[in-house]
């Protein structure tokens, strides 16, 4: 095993596989657009409560986790490359290049749920940040999550015209995804437009401003990275006590984001909520690893976050496989208190498949590819500098 990698980090990454997949398995069982206009009234009181927890528990928090995890990488990523060479731009560029291509692929061919084109853009936006402060990163992390609050306001306000058009679209999408064939599927998510994406500039400025709203926890992830956050667990182990602050801070605000009378703040209360209850999660998390990390649990999550972006691709094969028409047909019929037993169960197998993998193998079979890639390197290692090897050449001498 690589000698340099934060095990901390590996098991974050694992954790937020586990609450990625909670959230994405509404998507997989009900669309993208149809997980937010669930018919609560066809639904039993299980399945409302467990829909509620899923709002509140997972969505809008496990990606920003995974996005501040991203963040640190990167730094990371970037003090070892600067390590063997001078420069570490065309690795980044790469590396995001690489990003993109996995990601139109997987939206494309697997699942239109992909977060890792997402990623990949991101990282072009992060070039700028990456030889910043660490208070300078923290400043401007700060000031974006008042600003994009603020921004947020009234958003998830629709009139009843655009509310009937949407609902027309989800029930399409539902015929098509319970009964269609792959290629059925696969042309429906090539051609159908839901309402109001029509217009290709309006899409345009959407592609544009999307990084936007998470760059605070990209930002964040990069400033603690900087400051060598997570190195030592047991001497953070203080520190950590703040998540008990954020927990409640974020989980209240993200209640009060389903609270009747407040829906033109309810994007607000989501957009905050959701990366302070992250951050909560994430020092909770470090604080319960810093006093048990050598328990089973964790040693299954960090086998798991060294293979993430395997992972993360396989859970959407199964899931398809389990829900779409292609499949076993289960898209619109599991329920949500069953499909959390279901995402239990999948990440369960993955733990332990993943455990089986790291005693044999170094890197996941994407992670190699991308690593060969980035790195230009078949080993998929970092080659060193001719300027720096002279450098070490000189230091033998």
């Amino acid at each position: 095993m690589n000698s340099n990698r934060i095990k901390l980090i590996d098991s974050l990454r694992g954790f937020s596989l586990l609450g990625i997949l909670m959230a994405n398995l509404l998507i997989f069982q009900y669309g993208i657009w149809g997980k937010d206009e669930i018919n609560i009234d066809t639904l039993s009181k299980l399945d409302v409560f467990s829909l509620q927890f899923i709002k509140i528990a997972f969505e809008s928090t496990f990606l920003p986790i995974f996005s501040l995890l991203f963040g640190y990488s990167l730094i990371k990523l970037v003090e070892s490359i600067k390590e063997r060479r001078n420069k570490s731009r065309w690795h980044l560029i790469r590396r995001g290049i690489g990003l993109l291509v996995i990601g139109i692929i997987h939206s494309t061919y697997i699942w239109e749920g992909d977060i890792l084109t997402f990623y990949g853009l991101m990282l072009f936006v992060l070039l700028p940040f990456i030889h910043r402060k660490a208070k300078t990163l923290l400043i401007w992390s700060a000031i974006l999550v008042v600003l994009l609050g603020v921004l947020s306001y009234g958003e998830n306000v629709s009139d009843k015209t655009e509310q009937a058009e949407m609902q027309q679209f989800i029930e399409e999408t539902n015929n098509v995804y319970a009964n269609g064939t792959y290629m059925d599927i696969l042309d429906y998510r090539k051609n159908a437009m839901p309402p109001g994406f029509e217009d290709p500039i309006f899409i345009f400025f959407l592609l544009l401003l999307s990084p936007i709203f998470m760059l605070p926890m990209f930002l964040l992830g990069m400033a603690m990275a900087k400051r060598q956050y997570f190195i030592n667990p047991a001497q953070e182990k203080r520190s950590y006590l703040l998540g008990w602050l954020f927990f409640p801070v974020g989980l209240v605000l993200k209640l009060l984001a389903y609270k009747a009378g407040l829906v033109a703040y309810s994007a607000i209360f989501t957009q905050v909520g959701g990366q302070l209850l992250a951050i909560g999660y994430i020092l909770i998390f470090s604080f319960l690893y810093s006093k048990f990390s050598n328990k089973f649990i964790f040693t299954a999550l960090e086998s798991m976050g060294k293979l993430s972006l395997s992972n993360y691709l396989m859970q959407s094969i199964i899931c398809t496989l389990i829900f779409y028409g292609y499949g076993l047909g289960f898209y619109n019929h599991l329920g949500v208190f069953y499909s959390i037993i279901l995402g239990g169960i999948i990440f369960c197998i993955q733990c332990g498949c993943s455990i089986l993998y790291v005693r044999f193998f170094r890197r996941g079979l994407i992670e190699h590819f991308l690593r060969v890639w980035t790195n230009l390197s078949l080993s998929g290692n970092i080659r060193k500098s001719a300027h720096n090897h002279m450098d070490n050449s000189n230091l033998k001498l």
